[in-house]
């Protein structure tokens, strides 16, 4: 599994979604914040933090008995990157659909 299909294979759960978009607004947070945001149990986000984790899109801090979670910026910098080059791929085949269009708005052509 490449880099990018582990960051979108952790990311299509709803819940892992939900925790790295928190982490993204709020910062660093500890396990226990966290396990509070959802109504799964602690053990249930734990699993889910740790497929986060393994796939890249977070980091782990250990402080005593205490985890904290940050997302890693170069996890993000990657959906993003592959983000915009779909994105001109797809304006660019829009703007063709439009010049073809253009030729013929009545769409009698064949």
């Amino acid at each position: 599994m490449t880099d990018l299909t582990r960051t979108f294979a952790a990311l299509a759960d709803t819940t892992r979604l939900s925790l790295v978009e928190y982490l993204m607004r709020n910062g660093e947070q500890p396990a226990s914040a966290l396990a509070g945001l959802t109504d799964i149990s602690a053990p249930a986000v734990s699993r889910h933090l740790k497929v986060l984790r393994e796939a890249g899109l977070l980091h782990q801090r250990v402080a005593g008995t205490h985890r904290y979670y940050s997302v890693r910026p170069e996890a993000m910098r990657l959906v993003s990157d592959w983000t915009i080059d779909h994105r001109a791929f797809w304006a660019g085949s829009l703007d063709r659909l439009d010049t073809l269009l253009a030729l013929d708005p009545e769409g009698e052509d064949e």
